[in-house]
């Protein structure tokens, strides 16, 4: 059955777009909230940073830390062949702006006094060169992403929100161990494609986006995921019930809806209101 969208009088050019209804009984046009413009370069930098280190708080907070395994990085506006990414022994839950470091395409450090995780150099490095697109990558070794790794298979299309993956995320089947040769990083960001995310065979998974924001909201959804599709394998081998796969047409249409750029940092939204509110701004120091 094809897909079909009711939206009520002429909201369709926008509503359509943000799944909201974006006016009043009186007629007033709401805003949506959207990435913002900036009136410098400097400017963007500073946003840029301060929502990395805000995406390191809310993975720690949802248990994707594991000691110095995992890494965030964010293109710099002004460098772009440059990009920011956290310290090697730092905890996520700890990590400020003035914490993040600054590395070239070479893996010198330019802004910064530690030393950062040589697999996230040799992934991340690849992936910004590969994807100009792409100006941030979140990998990390979370519980449910690397428990579903270990199939080496990609997502199967049987909830709304495993439809944002949609024909955009692959799986990188070729694990030889900690990634530190960029070589191993070429591979990943070829298997990467123009999608948004790849899950790691035997290791976890990779999310990339047009912001931080979009990445790391990608890579929280893609860990649910992967969390219900092991429940639905395990309540399925158990009770002999068949998983219903969602049709292509319906699925296509709804990644459409969900995973776009635009959705996954607008999703995020709410989760650094969150963590500014629980820390007070701390990390923005």
């Amino acid at each position: 059955m094809a897909p079909a969208a009711t939206l009520v009088a002429d909201e369709a050019a926008g509503s359509a777009n943000s799944l909201s209804f974006g006016r009043t009984k009186d007629g007033k046009k709401l805003k949506i909230r959207s990435y913002p413009k900036f009136e410098s370069l400097e400017e963007e930098r500073l946003y840029r940073k301060q929502h990395l280190a805000a995406a390191f708080r809310v993975f720690a907070q949802r248990g994707f830390d594991e000691g110095v395994a995992g890494h965030i990085s964010v293109r710099d506006p002004i460098l772009t062949d440059h990009f920011w990414l956290n310290p090697l022994s730092q905890h996520f839950s700890q990590i400020c702006v003035s914490d993040l470091i600054l590395v070239n395409e070479d893996g010198d450090v330019v802004v910064g006094d530690e030393p950062i995780n040589a697999a996230a150099f040799a992934i991340h490095s690849e992936i910004h060169k590969a994807r100009p697109d792409v100006h941030a990558a979140c990998h990390a070794h979370s519980v449910y992403g690397k428990a579903y790794s270990a199939f080496g298979r990609p997502l199967d299309m049987i909830t709304q929100d495993a439809l944002r993956f949609y024909n955009s995320h692959f799986v990188y089947d070729n694990f030889g161990g900690i990634a530190l040769d960029r070589e191993e990083g070429m591979r990943i960001a070829k298997c990467l494609g123009n999608g948004k995310a790849a899950i790691l065979q035997n290791h976890g998974l990779l999310t990339v986006g047009k912001s931080v924001d979009e990445a790391a909201f990608w890579f929280m959804s893609l860990d649910k995921t992967c969390q219900a599709q092991l429940l639905v394998d395990a309540a399925s081998a158990g009770s002999g019930h068949k998983k219903i796969i969602i049709g292509d047409e319906e699925a296509q249409f709804t990644h459409d809806q969900i995973g776009t750029p635009e959705k996954g940092w607008l999703a995020f939204q709410g989760y650094y209101d969150e963590i500014l509110a629980k820390t007070r701004g701390s990390f923005l120091k």
